[in-house]
This record gives C-alpha cells, structure tokens and sequence, in this order.
C-alpha cells in the first residue's frame, strides 16, 4: 500500500453487553460398538463467555430446546458374521396344530459362507421352532375359539426371560390374532364372545409372532396402544388394510420405533410401514366411537445391522442381564447394550444385584452404567459399586454398560 498513508490504529467498543450463556460440546468419546452402529457420548455443558473467559452455568440458563445430544451415532466398521436360516419346514402335523423347524447356521460376510457357530455364538437368533396348524381335524370343527391355534413361540437364549419364570406369566404376552383363518367361519355360542373379547382386549398388547393381523376398531378407548416384538437381526413392515379414522375429528395413528416416528390419518388403508428395526409401538386415537384401523404385519430379516455383537433383547415379564460378555476369541466388547420391551401397558424395573467396576483406581470418565427411558428419552448414569433400583416410565428400556 506504500506511498499511501497508514491510517492510525482504533480500538472502539461496540458491545457492553455480556453475551449469552450458550451449549458447549466436548470431543465425542469412543464408539460403543466395534461393528455396526453404535453411540459416542459426548459431554454437553452450559457456559458463557465473561470478560474473555468461559464460565460453566446451570443448565436451565441456556435454551433447553437447542440442547445438542448427549449421544450420537458412529460406526466403525461393519460385521463380520451373522445367523442364517434354511427355509421352515413342512408342518409337523396333517391337520390341528403342529410345530416347523429350520436350521440354523454361522455366515460369514465377508465370504457368504458357512463358517464354526462359535464366531455367531453371542449373536441375537431367530426362532428355530415355530407352531404352525394344518386347518381343524374332523373332529375339532367348531370346538377352538378364534386364533386359539396361533400362540407366539418365544425365541430361545436371547429372547427368553429367566428360565425359572413360571410358564403363566409368559401368557400374558400370548396375543389371539385379531383375525384369522378360523374367523371366515361363523362361530357359536361362547366362541362368538370369546372373539368379541380378543377385539376389546387387544390395547396394551405386546405382539411376537412372526406375522399377524391386529384389529384396533372398536376397541371401546379413546388411546389404544399396541407393541411388536422380533428378534433383534429382523424389522417389521405394517400394512394398513383398513381404516375408519376421522381426520377432520383429530383422530390419528402413530408409529414409533428406535429409528423411526411417523403420524398420519388421510390415505391410509394399503400404506406400507417400516420399522427398520426388531420393535414398533402402534398407537390409535379416536374420537368417535367404532372407529380404527386394521393392520397386517410381518417380519423379515434386517436390511442393515443396527446393533453389536454383544447386544441382546428381552420381551418377557422378568429376565436376568449379566456383563461383560465374553467373545469366541476370548476378548471382552467394551460396551453391550440390552433392549428391553414389554407389552404397552406394563413398566419395567431394574434392580442391579451385583455391580463390580474393578478398582477404584481403574474407573475413568466412559466406566460407567447407563440406562434410558425411551418413552421420554431420560437417562440415568450409574457408577461405582452403587446397587440401584430404577423404574420406567413407559414400556422400552435401554441399557448400556461402558468398560
């Protein structure tokens, strides 16, 4: 700029006002999952910036619907190995009710190729087993109620509940399809309430078969709620063959799930829902009596992988959860997730009967337990040695243990 004369330096002020407290967000820390998609925890604290300096404030001071996540996705790489299946079985029996059966096997993927079920061992499986019905025998016409031949086998190892729970209450999550091939047949009698009963008493209901159709009309209710329920390799698709539902009235139906929400009340009957993941919350609000939708889901295997080696689901009334889990090459998974999912209209409770960390000199920042409310998306981090009692305030739980 040289011969042009240079200006003199100013310094003027332009603001007094101190600025506002704002989010601060640490480094994420390590990924929760070695393979798949897992979760970083980050650190978000409230600060504002004081005569040049940061200066941590309570967290109501900043605006709480701009608070950034404790939580976010990451993957690392994807996984290695994953259950396959043979196709089922032809059923057991030539007519009543009969069992199918189908092997199962360790698959590479890298390979596609079979490989020792060690490497699959802590894998979440799929039902082996299922109860199938080859239609009435002559001489059970019109003696079985509606849906009475189609109970929901519970999945071994992963997806059953403690061993020593009594049968009893596992009936609690049986669920009579709402309707079925028996209901193309008038029933008499006792059956005819017996069906009418399954249409009132389907709110709050946990469904596990591996397909079904549930019918939410005429439930009696103004909110009816209901959950689906498959191992964690599999996702659901919902088929909405039917719906009475008044939009102009604020009527609507609701889809919910760990990645996916989705409302709607207009087009509805033959939408095609999915999941993307093992579980899905339906929920109905009508106002007019009578009305509701029809559904029809299935499952199938997940088209991507959305959880870790070491990853397990409970459905049942009670269950044991034990970590760390030991892998096949004898290393331990840094952090295991449980997912936990019971029928709409019950809670969970979660009581910690041993918690040992290790020594006091080997706990850091990521050693801890945490556990999350997915109704209203809360968690709660638990460290030390602490034993704990903690309740839920909907029907899914999550937990998750770090180092």
């Amino acid at each position: 700029c040289q011969p042009v004369p240079k200006p003199e330096n100013r310094v003027e002020v332009c603001d007094l006002n101190p600025c506002p407290p704002r989010w601060k967000v640490t480094p994420a820390g390590p990924c929760s999952s070695s393979c798949g998609l897992g979760l970083a925890v980050q650190l978000v604290t409230c600060v504002q910036t004081l005569h040049g300096q940061e200066v941590l404030q309570e967290e109501h001071l900043c605006p709480v619907a701009e608070k950034p996540l404790t939580s976010v996705p990451c993957v690392i790489r994807t996984c290695s190995y994953e259950w396959s299946f043979s196709e089922w079985s032809e059923c057991s029996t030539s007519c009543g009710n009969g069992i199918q059966t189908r092997q199962d096997f360790c698959l590479s993927s890298l390979t596609h190729k079979p490989v020792n079920p060690l490497f699959c061992r802590h894998f979440p499986k799929a039902i082996v087993v299922r109860g199938c019905s080859a239609g009435p025998c002559p001489e059970q016409e019109g003696t079985l109620s509606p849906g009475a031949e189609l109970q929901p086998v519970t999945p071994a190892t992963h997806l059953t509940t403690a061993a020593a729970a009594p049968e009893h209450r596992h009936k609690d999550l049986d669920v009579p399809l709402s309707a079925g091939p028996r209901e193309q047949t008038k029933p008499s009698g006792g059956e005819e309430i017996t069906a009418k009963r399954s249409f009132l008493c389907v709110c709050g209901k946990l469904f596990l078969n591996a397909t079904g159709i549930i019918n939410m009309t005429g439930v009696g209710s103004r909110d009816c709620t209901v959950a689906i329920g498959r191992p964690l390799r599999e996702e659901i698709s919902v088929t909405i063959l039917e719906s009475s539902l008044n939009c102009s009235a604020g009527e609507v139906l609701l889809f919910s799930g760990r990645m996916m929400w989705r409302t709607g009340c207009r087009k509805l009957p033959q939408s095609l829902i999915n999941s993307r993941t093992n579980t899905l919350i339906v929920k109905q609000r009508v106002v007019l009596p009578g009305n509701g939708v029809i559904l029809q889901y299935n499952s199938r295997t997940a088209t991507k992988k959305y959880y870790q080696d070491c990853d397990q689901q409970l459905f049942g009334p009670q269950g044991a959860i034990v970590n760390p889990v030991q892998l096949p090459d004898g290393r331990q998974e840094v952090v295991c997730r449980t997912f936990i999912t019971v029928a709409p209209r019950q809670r969970i409770s979660i009581r910690a009967l041993n918690t040992d960390l290790g020594p006091e000199g080997n706990q850091t920042h990521f050693n801890y337990i945490l556990v999350r409310d997915v109704s209203t998306m809360k968690t709660v981090v638990f460290r030390g040695k602490q034993q704990f009692l903690w309740q839920s305030t909907g029907s899914q739980a999550e937990i998750e243990f770090h180092e």
